[in-house]
């Protein structure tokens, strides 16, 4: 499937949800379906203007002559220079498990090929740094140095410290919900999008758990699982972001507008793990359905009385902002920090800041309807 192709198929879906929204409109609420009208326009113009960008991931690095033949002279060799690697020319693995290294160290080291590759790019890099040349992508990445068999350090680190905050997060709003706030006499809670948080919760740690893991081996799997991860997350954040800035709390409405977004989400997902890893398209994609929620939270807090309205302006301004690094990226400094690695540093603390505002909005709705219900009864 060709690029134009995808973008007219993603226009049409597209113009399908957009005749969804207008149903929306005429047999729901007024005010929810010009919300949702509005909502699919800014969206469409969106992806149109993302499709006028393109991203490169092409490698000068891997084409270097100079570097593809010593890859090719150390796949012979089993060396580069003077440093040689066993497992060129043996394996160590082969016999009973009882005679193998254990995981942990077998996990620190690479194969034949990717030794090679890792000490032929250091190689390389450290004869265009004599000359004044600027570091080059080898097969998609940046020349990252290695800590302790981990391939990007930083980014691992950054991921761990983002699950740890979704984490706290996620915890310290069950424990507002359950045991700072009144319940219902089912002992269920007043707010009524605490099953959309859970599962946010849970996409995001999954998501973070398996960006550390990519980061510290980049192999077929793991690369299909972080993206997968990461694209799922963010396509259940824009659920959540139209249902609650449209205050969606009818379930049939929910339906209604989930359904499309969860389609595409999945659609996309089959698409790059079954058909092609299109790191472009992607990246659109990814884009896209960022930018979007960010704009719906803009406009609810533009328009809502919210008492925690300044901490959502905090995470869309600051997000919107961090979001230039994964499109504008530059090569790591002193071979640990690139753009990605700090984007990821930069979600910590807004990851923060953002399940406080979870919290707060919990606690604001929980009040909003106590002081409903105590007016009814009286």
């Amino acid at each position: 499937m060709k690029s134009k192709t995808r973008v007219f198929v993603l226009l049409l879906f597209l113009l399908d949800i957009y005749r969804l929204s207008f149903v929306a409109k005429t047999r729901l609420s007024d005010g929810l379906g010009e919300m949702a009208l509005c909502y699919w326009k800014a969206l469409l113009l969106l992806l149109l203007l993302s499709c006028l960008f393109s991203v490169s991931y092409s490698s000068l690095g891997d084409a270097d002559p100079n570097y593809r033949a010593c890859v090719g002279e150390c796949e012979i060799s089993g060396c580069v220079g003077q440093l040689c690697f066993p497992q060129c020319n043996s394996s160590s693995n082969t016999g009973p498990w009882y005679t193998q290294e254990p995981l942990c160290l077998q996990w620190q080291k690479w194969g034949c090929q990717g030794d090679c590759r890792y000490h032929c790019m250091v190689n390389r890099e450290r004869e265009r740094e004599t000359l004044g040349q600027p570091p080059l992508k080898y097969h998609g990445k940046w020349p990252f140095k290695r800590l302790l068999g981990i391939q990007e350090p930083a980014s691992v680190a950054f991921s761990v410290l983002n699950l740890a905050m979704h984490f706290h997060g996620w915890i310290s709003f069950f424990i507002t919900l359950y045991y700072k706030l009144p319940l219902r006499e089912d002992k269920t809670a007043y707010y009524e999008y605490v099953g959309l948080w859970h599962i946010y919760g849970f996409l995001s740690m999954n998501s973070w758990f398996w960006s550390a893991v990519f980061h510290t081996r980049d192999v077929d799997i793991t690369e299909r699982l972080d993206y997968s991860s990461a694209i799922a997350v963010i396509g259940f954040s824009l659920i959540v972001s139209i249902l609650r800035t449209f205050d969606v709390r009818v379930e049939a409405a929910r339906v209604m507008v989930s359904a499309p977004v969860l389609a595409f989400v999945t659609t996309h997902i089959l698409y790059i793990n079954f058909y092609k890893l299109d790191y472009g398209w992607n990246m659109i994609v990814c884009v896209a359905m960022g930018v979007a929620q960010l704009l719906l939270w803009a406009r609810w807090a533009a328009v809502s009385r919210h008492p925690s309205n300044w901490k959502l302006w905090v995470v869309v301004i600051a997000t919107g902002l961090a979001m230039l690094l994964e499109i504008y990226e530059f090569p790591p400094y002193k071979g640990y920090f690139d753009a990605h690695s700090i984007w990821h540093a930069a979600t910590v603390p807004l990851t923060v800041l953002w399940w406080s505002f979870i919290r707060d909005d919990a606690e604001f709705r929980t009040s909003s309807l106590l002081k409903k219900y105590k007016t009814k009864t009286k």
